[in-house]
């Protein structure tokens, strides 16, 4: 809510009893004026999320208890969302297009998937639901010159070589969510070097973002710009720093855990240069559910943290460790995601979730068939040929050579598959959605 009366109205109001008070009258009034609006009025007009104890609190003063989904496989593919499972990464299945159809029409592809996988008709749908936040996962190499999902480099009217298509994309999210009321958290589910050391992260095996002075001043400035560029936005609730950070397969994860936070706070430090406004996601080591390393939250004021959870009973007792680490630290928790499980346990997790003041996003939002809000149909023939080829050994250029399907029908299936996933012709998974416990819209 804005203020009523601007200072350039008061004054035009008191100026003319200045001539019979005098000249200290008017002065005493205006400064008890500035004074009186500067606190509570920067907080009605900012317009922000805050953070009161475990609580996150909209301008208007009431609770924000999230509930929503997540983007997934838009803007960083994940291989068991087309129906893969060897090919599972990124870099994986942009690698395996280009052997079968050639750089140019994986480009191409990669285009109209992302053209087509997330449009306002999408946004409307899931606000339709209950929804109030959504999570946008993306890869940090949307904002280099590093070759990623068919972009291009364009150049701005300064001559500043530099990729504009990620923030017009993001953009758009963010007009959409505004004109449904959506918030909507921002996630670097890819970092430079690899923060997971598995498939998730769009890296080679290891989370070399750890150990690279390089990679961490990337991570760094690109967190730094996107908070510049969206300081003043208030659809967006925070900036997630990372996706699961640390995998649990290395013998050296326990020193690993203990450079998660000297990061954190170098990221946050960049961040704060040019934005004050937004709160900042932290999420713990080990899939999101290790923050023992995460035991200093002094150094910010508008931290809150994210686990994730997939299988294990829904109860209660099986999240403690979560509960009694966002106690201890009296921030925010919240479950970024979980999901891919019966309806029943689903049902039941979220009860849980919202017993225990944990705001929840499910994963994800679409992919191939189902265990999503919108399920996409396989086109025929997806799985003998595509799917077939993504399982083949292809370690040599021979066997490139020997194992690639015929061209013309690999194309048409790659086509069809970015039109079937278009929202109107997505088919929505009707009992998943009324897992979710959002109350229609």
């Amino acid at each position: 809510m804005r203020n009523s009366l601007s200072a350039k109205r008061v004054f035009s109001f008191l100026f003319p009893l200045s001539s019979f008070f005098g000249t200290s009258f008017l002065g005493t009034i205006l400064f008890l004026f500035a004074a009186c609006t500067a606190g509570g009025g920067q907080e009605d007009t900012k317009g922000f999320v805050t953070i009161k104890g475990h609580d996150l609190i909209q301008p208007n003063g009431e609770k924000l208890f999230i509930q929503g989904t997540n983007l997934g496989n838009w803007l960083n593919p994940e291989g068991y969302m087309f129906g893969f499972s060897r090919t599972n990464s990124a870099w994986m299945i942009d690698l395996l297009f280009k052997e079968a159809v050639g750089p140019d029409f994986t480009a191409e592809f990669w285009q109209q998937l992302k053209d087509n996988y997330v449009t306002k008709a999408d946004i409307d749908f899931i606000a339709s639901q209950g929804a109030n936040t959504i999570r946008l996962p993306f890869n940090y190499k949307l904002f280099t010159d590093e070759d990623y999902m068919g972009e291009t480099t364009k150049w701005k009217e300064e001559g500043e070589k530099r990729k504009v298509e990620a923030y017009e994309r993001i953009d758009s999210v963010v007009s959409w969510c505004k004109a449904n009321n959506l918030y909507l958290i921002l996630d670097m589910h890819d970092c430079p070097g690899g923060q997971t050391g598995d498939n998730i992260d769009d890296g080679h095996g290891y989370p070399w973002l750890f150990e690279s002075e390089r990679s961490q001043q990337l991570f760094c400035d690109i967190w730094r710009e996107i908070a510049d560029r969206y300081q003043n936005e208030t659809t967006i609730l925070g900036y997630e720093l990372m996706n699961e950070p640390i995998a649990h397969y290395f013998a050296n994860k326990d020193s690993l855990y203990t450079l998660l936070q000297p990061l954190y706070k170098k990221a946050v430090k960049a961040i704060r240069e040019v934005d004050q406004n937004h709160i900042i996601l932290l999420g713990g080591a080990h899939w999101n559910s290790f923050f023992w390393m995460l035991d200093d939250a002094s150094y910010d004021d508008k931290l809150m943290y994210t686990c994730h959870r997939y299988g294990g009973p829904a109860t209660k007792e099986a999240i403690t460790h979560y509960i009694q680490f966002r106690d201890s630290i009296n921030r925010p928790m919240y479950m970024g995601e979980f999901g891919h499980n019966t309806d029943e346990w689903q049902r039941d997790f979220v009860r849980v979730l919202k017993e225990v003041n944990i705001g929840y996003t499910f994963w994800p939002y679409k992919k191939v068939d189902g265990s999503c809000m919108m399920g996409i149909q396989r086109p025929e023939g997806w799985d003998s040929i595509v799917v077939k080829y993504s399982e083949t050994s292809r370690n040599t250029y021979q066997e490139w050579r020997e194992a690639r399907p015929d061209q013309a029908r690999f194309r048409q299936l790659l086509t069809q598959f970015a039109e079937n996933c278009r929202f109107e012709n997505c088919k929505p998974q009707t009992d998943y959605i009324q897992t979710m416990g959002m109350v229609k819209k």
